[in-house]
């Protein structure tokens, strides 16, 4: 663990194991953080604090944009970590690290321009003398931000919550995922040597119940920055609320492709494959709902089909691979009772639905690319997220459906239309509840300095780096009298 600028055991000695989901190989022992160590961290935070506010923002840029330069020139041994950590395909890895670089330099330029505003007081009446009063608005850090992020993407979604947090004058407790630690633990060996001072920024990893739970409810803690499932971000805010802390919740998404009669079925079908098994579908993202007009069903299906069988499942390591491990036993079960359920209940399997088991898979946790048809609304898997490498097929045959399809769900994060009528496209997004509508483009798409969040049960606040710098300060209002004239 990584305490107040020193490597640090467990105080009760406890350790976790860190798998490759690819073969079950263990990777590393790492400690095992109690809630008497993440204490420790929060301590240490809260301790610098009133250091961190006081950094020039000149100097929170430079480290920033030395760690990003240091993972840069370290981003071959990062991407393969991240690749044996969590399974993800090598070129995949590749460009988490290439983003999580562009992460941490957008956040090194935001932490120069934190600006406030002027406020024209003497356009107020009330009270008398306003033409004498000078108001102005600043930005100052929340003080010790609790980050918790997940293991799909474990360097840049981690980098999402400290960066910002750090270019705000804030400290940081960071909690990377048990499945995934490893990425989160050599960032915070970059930051070391970039020179962050002691007590900046702490990382502890275990149990979410224990780690997660003492960051949350610590009246220590003031910002809380989550990427996770839904019900445990819902867990979250109602803690959170107790200290009454900010939050920002990223939560899960169940999102849907549609695919109108006029759209272009190549392009449609080439944004599904991707967005649908990309990583193996462990992606907030990642489209869960293909809604087909009765127009385009039979093509889209023939050519989505062929494509899907074309695609690699194996080690994540070889540049062929385009699907790799689901991350744990847990998950795959998951998987394999949802896509169960929805065949016994009348959706036929086009592809895949079943685990893969043998030769080079015989100890992995594979899932094969599967294509669920026939899927209705009540199905378990056309409303409950499952993170996996399945596309559930919907039809609609009415135009004015089409909305009701795409809000079905309790979820609100991303969604994307394909057609080729512009103005048809933008009157059926706005229609859609969802913190993004992508048109014509795939559902995975996000941009690092750009919003992002969901709406309903996806979320809560919005990341992106420059909102994210807004969102982890408070605005403080000063007003100055400067008397008769």
């Amino acid at each position: 663990m990584y305490i107040d600028g020193r490597w640090v055991d467990s105080g009760d000695s406890a350790t976790l194991e860190v798998l490759n989901p690819a073969n079950q190989e263990v990777l590393a022992l790492i400690p095992k953080a109690s809630r008497e160590d993440a204490r420790r961290a929060i301590d240490a935070a809260f301790e610098a604090r009133e250091r961190a506010s006081k950094l020039a923002a000149h100097e929170r840029s430079r480290i920033l944009l030395k760690v990003a330069s240091l993972l840069e020139q370290n981003s071959r041994e990062m991407a393969v970590l991240i690749a044996r950590n969590v399974g993800k395909p090598l070129v995949d890895a590749e460009a988490e690290t290439a983003r999580a670089v562009l992460t941490l330099t957008f956040a090194g330029e935001e932490a120069k321009r934190i600006y406030g505003q002027t406020i024209p007081l003497d356009a107020h009446p009330i009270p008398a003398g306003n033409e004498n009063r000078l108001g102005f608005t600043i930005r100052e850090p929340v003080g010790v931000v609790g980050a918790i992020s997940p293991f799909n993407f474990p360097l840049n979604l981690l980098m999402h919550k400290v960066a910002p947090a750090i270019a705000a004058g804030n400290t940081v407790v960071a909690k990377p995922p048990s499945d995934g630690p490893l990425p989160g633990l050599m960032a915070a060996k970059l930051f070391e040597e970039a020179g962050l001072p002691n007590g900046f920024l702490n990382v502890v990893v275990g149990p979410g119940e224990v780690v997660g739970d003492e960051i949350v409810t610590s009246d220590k803690v003031n910002a809380i920055s989550f990427t996770g499932d839904s019900e445990t971000g819902r867990q979250i805010s109602e803690k959170a609320a107790r200290t009454n802390k900010k939050v920002i919740l990223e939560l899960g998404g169940h999102n849907p492709m549609i695919v109108l009669d006029d759209a272009d079925v190549g392009a449609a079908v080439s944004s599904a494959v991707a967005s649908t098994f990309g990583y193996s579908g462990q992606v907030c993202t990642a489209t869960r709902r293909i809604i087909l007009s009765e127009g385009v069903r039979g093509k889209f299906l023939a050519h989505f089909e062929e494509s899907v069988n074309k695609l690699r499942v194996g080690n994540p390591l070889e540049r062929t691979t385009n699907v790799g491990p689901i991350i744990n036993r847990r998950g795959l079960e998951k998987i394999e009772r949802l896509v169960e359920d929805a065949t016994a209940r009348g959706a036929v399997a086009k592809t895949g639905g079943a685990r893969l088991v043998s030769g080079e898979y015989s100890r992995g946790n594979f899932y094969a690319p599967t294509v669920l048809d026939k899927v209705d609304k009540g199905m378990e898997i056309a409303s409950k997220e499952i993170f996996g490498p399945v596309a559930a097929i919907m039809k609609v045959t009415r135009e004015e459906d089409f909305a009701d399809a795409a809000n079905s769900t309790v979820y609100g994060l991303q969604a994307s239309i394909f057609t080729s009528n512009l103005a048809r496209g933008i009157k059926l997004a706005k229609k859609v509840k969802a913190g993004a509508v992508l048109i014509n483009d795939r559902t995975n798409l996000r941009w690092d300095n750009a919003p992002f969040g969901g709406v309903k049960m996806s979320g809560m606040g919005r990341e992106g780096v420059s909102l994210a710098v807004t969102e982890l300060t408070d605005l403080k209002f000063i007003v100055v009298n400067l008397g008769e004239s």
